[in-house]
């Protein structure tokens, strides 16, 4: 029997899969005979797009074994590995300012972006969508802690302040602050709502996967993804340049939006199959992972391998954006209600947000 009817693959999977595979092969390709260029750039996020399907294959199969919570705690760490790999090669390069904006970019994107595109979709086909509000609630108040976390450096630091001079140290001692917090987070954040029912379990036996594949379906391709989200930003660099796009615009919108194509698209995708309590859940973890872990370790890193440090001191126009954003998305979710009307709020205040960095100092092609 062939390898590949021994797989519990549906059609549909085995042809996101197929998308995945070619195109993200052709990228590194295409990539290693002819460097950047408009054709790297659309095999790339032809890869990305399948990549992220593909997790959202596994997601939907982990999401039958375990609660949504634990299922989105899981997936947002592996869809946040795209981030920490850019972030990481970012710093090396020097690009402070850029890995600053792209980690706020990343807790937008997510926020309003994401969460209201799943939202519109999701009420548009089944109405107004509940989830479990409890969860919501408690991610809510941990998303106003790591804005406030974000927040004090800059208001510390202020010419005057008592600890001017200080802005590395006082990130530190923030960073570890937040790390503490997200690991003490975790166990709640798994507490969800129960997976599949038993009779939606029985009807799906045939099309389960076995655990070890599932997880090396998902790991994988998030993995890829990491290195695939390198491959489009950079490749998008020629195109900023000549189309005289801002540093800023660049790390807020471009790099956190493909630092977080996986979350992009399986988050739409559950909230599409009315499994809100997921998409919810995979949506604003991502968000709370990036400001509670991803920051801190960013910060961590760049202090212990040395060169240019990472701190918290944000702009203001930067603080105000994360304020308002916990804001908004705490009033639309503490409910356990979801229209698409509060989706369109939530994306309208993105558009806001991402057109008041529009203008600014250009990046270099």
């Amino acid at each position: 029997m062939p390898f590949a009817d021994r797989l519990p693959f549906s059609r549909r999977t085995w042809i996101v899969v197929t998308v995945a595979v070619v195109a993200s092969v052709a990228s590194a390709v295409l990539r290693a005979a002819i460097g950047e260029g408009v054709v790297v750039f659309v095999t790339t996020a032809v890869a990305l797009g399948g990549l992220a399907a593909t997790v959202g294959e596994g997601t939907d199969q982990l999401g039958r074994r375990l609660g949504p919570g634990a299922t989105g705690v899981l997936q947002s760490a592996l869809g946040n590995l795209p981030e920490l790999f850019i972030g990481f090669f970012a710093l090396q390069a020097g690009l402070v300012s850029v890995v600053q904006a792209a980690l706020v970019g990343s807790i937008l994107a997510n926020s309003l972006l994401v969460l209201g595109i799943a939202f519109i979709a999701g009420g548009l086909k089944h109405g107004t969508q509940s989830f479990g509000s409890e969860q919501t609630r408690m991610m809510s108040v941990l998303l106003f802690l790591a804005v406030a976390g974000l927040a004090i450096p800059f208001l510390a630091t202020e010419p005057g302040a008592p600890d001017a001079g200080h802005q590395t140290d006082l990130s530190v001692i923030v960073s570890v602050a937040l790390l503490v917090v997200f690991v003490v987070s975790i166990p709640f954040s798994v507490r969800g709502g129960p997976g599949a029912s038993a009779a939606a379990r029985e009807e799906e036996d045939e099309t389960r996967w076995p655990l070890s594949l599932t997880i090396a379906v998902v790991g994988l391709a998030a993995l890829t993804a990491a290195f695939v989200s390198d491959w489009f930003v950079e490749s998008l660099k020629p195109a900023m340049g000549s189309l005289g796009m801002s540093e800023a615009f660049a790390g807020l919108v471009v790099v956190a939006i493909a630092g977080n194509a996986v979350e992009n698209v399986v988050g739409i995708q559950m909230a599409l199959r009315n499994k809100v309590d997921l998409a919810v859940s995979l949506i604003l973890n991502s968000s709370l992972q990036v400001a509670l872990a991803l920051a801190p370790v960013l910060v961590l890193l760049s202090v212990v391998l040395g060169g240019t440090a990472l701190t918290l001191v944000l702009s203001p126009l930067l603080i105000g954006a994360l304020i308002l954003t916990a804001l908004l998305s705490a009033l639309i979710v503490v409910d356990g209600q979801s229209t698409w009307l509060e989706g369109a709020a939530l994306v309208g205040l993105y558009v806001i947000i991402a057109a008041s960095v529009w203008w600014g100092p250009a990046i270099s092609a």
